[in-house]
């Protein structure tokens, strides 16, 4: 079940007759439930940390009534914290869900999902487009299991159809993709995935609930990694996986097995970071917009992936299902290896790193940062040429990043 403006005022207890809208939401979701002033715990204006293990008991009593199901309470970390709880309100406000888990990464999200939608015998359909350790997980540990996983190139929906067998279970993709921000539509795979009575989980980490909200097309799951742009400044790390009550619970169940559980002190961080994630999110929507238009005209860059641009295979999609396109910017400098670690030294604004969506811009290499386990050969097959660049645009002024662009292409 989705959850609408008014869904959110039934929620929090509002008596406001004005919509409430994203930021609101962003700032004010899940923190009315406490026992202070208008529903803030222990009257605090920021949600505390609840920093502890375990959960006592007031009498036997009580411990009768929560095994017997009869209170709704808390017994041990691993099951979950009043912290966390929040957090997981607030998100699944922000993406319109009826639901919401957090994880201790997002890694923990894509597989105690996987983990918890498939059993030996089964098998998958997943984007070939995907993060480099999804695609390990499935050949490396879900085959130990007798899970078959079949990898489609995003767009290809003939290539899907085919993909799919008697014993697939579901279709998984990011979208947009990683690093080629490939956009998959979303109305195209449900519909396939409800002609064949298979599930859509949907990791819109590179999207956000911002720009896109895929359960609104009918997907049933939505991962998202909460590190990047939720959290926003880089100093955490979690998931969250986002859907329908009944589905999510039962990817809560196998948390509480596997035990990927969100800690509190990053559940406090990750609601502070959410409370200005529009306001970051938005600067990072149109400055990376500006820097895709740059570089599109610069004659020393190749090709640029951006889905907000004309040239983008998938920019009709991504303009019908995105209300924004995102704060990273892949391209191809051309030139050869030398000469884009050159460029890449030559940058003196971003830094260098495997991550995204932060508040600092990062430029990442994924040749040499990302698939440097392939072979040369093997990474040119699936699009990781050698002059492949991904660019995630922070909060710094984007006259100042393109300006710094300029200088490193000069060099080379």
């Amino acid at each position: 079940m989705l959850l609408g403006a008014r869904d959110f005022y039934v929620q929090i207890g509002s008596d406001m007759s004005d919509e409430i809208r994203f930021g609101t939401r962003a700032v004010h979701a899940g923190e009315q439930e406490g026992d202070g002033a208008k529903g803030h715990w222990g009257h605090a204006l920021t949600v505390p940390i609840a920093q502890t293990s375990t959960y006592v008991f007031e009498d036997m009593q009580a411990v009768d009534d929560f095994v017997a199901g009869r209170s709704a309470r808390l017994d041990y970390g691993r099951y979950g914290n009043p912290t966390q709880h929040i957090a997981e309100k607030k998100l699944a406000a922000l993406e319109g869900a009826e639901a919401a888990i957090l994880f201790a990464s997002g890694m923990a999200a894509v597989t105690t999902t996987l983990l918890g939608m498939l059993r030996s015998g089964q098998h998958a359909v997943i984007m070939d487009d995907c993060y480099r350790k999804t695609a390990q997980f499935c050949n490396m540990v879900l085959k130990k299991f007798d899970i078959g996983t079949t990898f489609v190139h995003a767009g290809d929906y003939d290539q899907l159809q085919r993909a799919i067998q008697e014993n697939t279970r579901i279709i998984v993709s990011e979208s947009p993709t990683n690093p080629h921000l490939n956009v998959v539509d979303l109305d195209a795979i449900v519909a396939l995935a409800k002609q064949n009575r298979l599930k859509v989980v949907i990791d819109s980490t590179f999207a956000t609930p911002l720009n896109q909200r895929p359960l609104e097309f009918g997907v049933d799951l939505v991962i998202h990694s909460a590190t990047k742009y939720l959290g926003g400044h880089n100093d955490l790390m979690a998931g969250v996986v986002l859907g329908d009550e009944p589905l999510v619970s039962a990817i809560k169940d196998y948390r509480g097995i596997l035990g990927g559980v969100l800690d509190p002190h990053c559940a406090y961080l990750l609601i502070r970071g959410l409370k200005t994630f529009p306001l970051r999110m938005a600067r990072q929507n149109e400055s990376a917009f500006a820097m895709a238009r740059f570089l599109e005209t610069h004659p020393k860059i190749k090709q640029v992936y951006y889905p907000g641009l004309a040239s983008h295979p998938h920019h009709e999609i991504a303009c019908a299902q995105m209300t924004g396109f995102g704060g990273v910017v892949s391209f191809e400098v051309d030139t050869d290896l030398d000469g884009t670690m050159r460029f890449l030294d030559g940058l003196r604004l971003p830094c260098i790193g495997a991550s995204f969506g932060g508040v600092e811009s990062i430029v990442s290499h994924p040749s040499t940062i990302s698939y440097y386990e392939l072979d040369r050969e093997d990474r040119i097959a699936i699009g990781i040429a050698d002059e492949l660049v991904r660019y995630s645009v922070g909060v710094e002024d984007a006259e100042d990043l393109i300006a710094d662009l300029e200088h490193a292409l000069a060099v080379i």
